[in-house]
């Protein structure tokens, strides 16, 4: 019910940029280029076991950190789709085009239920199904596949540090029945709105590698993509 109530509310109530603020537009010019930035790849340090190689839109600050938390937090739905399209352009960089290598299969990274609940939606489930729609219009055979769960209840990750997180999320998530037989059929991206630690990715790389899904060779191998890093993650700032 509250998701619908967030879906109506976004239609009828004033608007206002979810980057800057500016009133009578979800998302302004200046803000937008913001998230047109060339993707590159994103490396935490430390960086954790397992982590995939992860290509990020932009870096996690100012207007886009503004438009994230909007959507996540504050019900900014109409957001989704500008957030999707850089998504997309990451997915792009770190694949490439799908050719005859089969389609792009967008796997998100669950949020946790009791998140879930309280936004009333799934940020990275819905960022992900914009950014399959847009790699779509591109020509690129893309769809979600929302098959990773959460086999126990995780900790809040607000404050913990890396090595808290890892531990917090170690073992889980996991692959739902029947999602090994779908991962099957084309190459795997993991996505996620954000990459801070690294953790959240790595642990849903460990997921899937369990299902024994990288090693098809269909796959072309496991990689990552999320609308923003950490500023410190991407690679031409650290010497």
């Amino acid at each position: 019910m509250r998701g619908w109530w967030r879906e109506i509310a976004g239609l009828v109530l004033p608007v206002a940029c979810g980057g800057c603020g500016s009133p009578r537009t979800e998302l302004c010019e200046v803000c937008a280029a913001g998230l047109a930035a060339t993707p590159r790849r994103v490396r935490p340090a430390p960086e954790p076991a397992g982590l995939p190689v992860v290509h990020a839109a932009a870096p996690y600050e100012n207007a886009v950190r503004a438009m994230l938390l909007a959507h996540k937090e504050r019900g900014a739905l109409g957001l989704a789709g500008a957030l999707g399209g850089a998504l997309a352009a990451a997915v792009r960089a770190g694949t490439g085009h799908a050719g005859d290598e089969g389609p792009l299969l967008l796997v998100p990274v669950p949020s946790a239920r009791r998140a879930t609940a309280r936004r009333g939606h799934d940020p990275a489930r819905r960022i992900a199904a914009a950014a399959a729609a847009e790699l779509r219009r591109g020509g690129t055979r893309a769809r979600v596949l929302a098959v990773l769960r959460q086999r126990r209840a995780v900790a809040d990750q607000a404050g913990l540090g890396a090595r808290e997180r890892q531990t917090n999320l170690a073992g889980a998530l996991l692959v739902a029945d029947g999602g090994r037989r779908l991962l099957d059929g084309g190459r795997i991206v993991l996505v996620d709105d954000l990459l801070t630690t690294g953790s959240s990715l790595a642990e849903a790389a460990r997921a899937v590698r369990a299902a024994s899904c990288e090693g098809s060779g269909r796959t072309g191998g496991l990689r990552a993509a999320v609308v923003a890093a950490s500023p410190t993650a991407f690679e031409i700032n650290r010497n």
